[in-house]
């Protein structure tokens, strides 16, 4: 059977109920990329193959040689451009220290079109799509600004298959003001890292019990293993609670990088839990599907509100693994694929309310946030007869904890979601020439691909933990 993480919090029950082979199977038959984004997969996934990894004759580490862009929605509130002005002069400064053209502001007619494809940009901008990043053509680390309804989830996948792509998102310019600050403060300090591991074990919950052995304690293993003695705290099981968490997430304990796996709440279309929860972080506190029935309360997990006027969270990167741990679509993916047409599983496309609240707190926000946009699927690190496959999401954490930018660290990501689309594919095809389908391979396929391809960056790509001198960034070692 195959797991999915997400719980709905109206009901209680889950979001997906576990699913066979069989049925992954179809949906990944039945599902046809575009003709843009399978030639964007098949010419990542090559330059992949001929070690270019995204980027052409430069160091990704450096961006007066990577350079640094914004992107606009096409009609911007122009306070959000002042907001952010603190930050976008300090990337200047960096990226155009060597070449002026390397750092771009798209703003205005410049900025992203409403209904434009990623190709379509790329041409408009005077660079071949396709092509491994040439930072003297359009910058490699590339901001976003703007919701997803003004520039679309769909929009950021595919450009972040050759570029590194992150989004900032707030309901007020001061948030934006709030963040950029704490960017170009976080700039200025260094220290070695501390790193934090939570991994929820919810009773007779499966889903949870993979996550938790499977991913956050070899990751916990690996960071240990690299950083000096204390600096890895771990937090399992019966230990995961909502108290504790409160306590990790800025309270005494914060650390420089947050890695939680757990359930991600899901609320029905209009529900008035829905904007403000979705995707918050339930924790030990839930006591599992067979000991529970009914609503799922406030007090069993952790949302926005639950981060306080008095946290301190400036320098921090968390990565979500939850089920709407960065955003929600307006459509399902899953439902368009299982009932043949798109269903709507919100008002509209939305950012979560715990990374907004994350990056853009008053005190102080957090770097950066990696989570997923739609459900998250246990085949992204367990695979059928082989077993743990934690292999790109041990390299995200070694190069953020090795100081490398954050959008370049993730490459490991969309490094996958390229690999994995051409292979899909490629079965796909083979079946359709008279193949017996392999199901299982099929639906692992399918659920590892929408993983990765998933998995966005919300904040500045080019963020990163600043390390003393004598610390090395080769992101191999600290």
């Amino acid at each position: 059977m195959i797991y999915v993480n997400g719980l709905n919090g109206a009901g209680g029950g889950y979001l997906l109920p576990p699913l066979t082979p069989a049925v992954v199977s179809a949906l990944a038959r039945g599902e046809q990329l575009d003709a843009e984004e399978r030639r964007e997969l098949a010419a990542r996934y090559q330059a992949t193959a001929e070690s270019h990894l995204g980027i052409v004759d430069a160091d990704p580490t450096d961006l007066g040689q990577a350079g640094w862009g914004v992107v606009f929605a096409e009609g911007a509130d122009p306070a959000v451009r002042e907001a952010l002005g603190p930050l976008l002069e300090h990337r200047r400064r960096q990226a155009a220290a060597e070449q002026e053209r390397r750092y771009r502001d798209f703003g205005g007619t410049d900025g992203y079109r409403p209904g434009e494809s990623v190709a379509e940009f790329l041409v408009r901008h005077r660079v071949t799509p396709g092509q491994p990043a040439n930072p003297d053509r359009m910058p490699y680390y590339l901001l976003l600004v703007g919701d997803p309804n003004a520039i679309p989830f769909r929009f950021q996948y595919m450009l972040d298959v050759v570029y590194a792509v992150g989004r900032l998102d707030f309901d007020r310019p001061e948030e934006y003001e709030s963040y950029a600050h704490s960017v170009v403060a976080n700039e200025r300090r260094a220290g070695r890292p501390r790193a934090a591991f939570f991994g929820v074990r919810n009773p007779d919950d499966r889903a949870t019990r993979l996550s938790a052995d499977h991913l956050v304690v070899p990751l916990a293993a690996d960071a240990a293993g690299r950083l000096p003695p204390g600096s890895v705290q771990t937090t399992l099981g019966e230990q995961a609670t909502k108290a504790r968490l409160h306590g990790i997430l800025g309270g005494a304990d914060t650390p420089d990088l947050i890695f939680v796996a757990a359930h991600g709440m899901g609320f029905p279309n209009g529900h008035p839990r829905q904007l403000p929860h979705q995707g918050a972080l339930l924790c030990q506190d839930w006591p599992g599907p067979l000991r529970w029935r009914g609503p799922i309360p406030e007090t069993f997990y952790f949302a926005a509100h639950d981060l306080g006027g008095e946290v301190r969270l400036s320098g921090l990167i968390a990565f979500l693994f939850a089920c709407f741990g960065a955003g929600t679509p307006r459509t399902d993916d899953f439902a368009q694929q299982a009932l043949g047409g798109p269903a709507a599983i919100a008002p509209h496309a939305f950012v979560g309310r715990l990374p907004k609240r994350l990056l853009g707190h008053p005190c102080g926000g957090a770097l950066a946030v990696i989570g997923h946009v739609e459900r998250a699927w246990g085949f992204s690190f367990m695979w059928p007869g082989v077993g743990e496959q934690v292999d790109a999401y041990r390299e995200v954490v070694r190069r953020l904890l090795a100081g490398a930018p954050v959008g370049w660290a993730v490459e490991a990501l969309n490094e996958r979601f390229a690999a994995l689309s051409v292979q899909l594919e490629m079965e796909k095809e083979d079946v359709a020439y008279g193949k017996v389908p392999d199901e299982l391979m099929l639906s692992s396929l399918w659920t590892a691909r929408n993983d990765a391809r998933n998995s966005i960056v919300l904040g500045d790509p080019a963020a990163r933990f600043r390390l003393p001198a004598e610390c090395t960034r080769s992101g191999a070692s600290i």
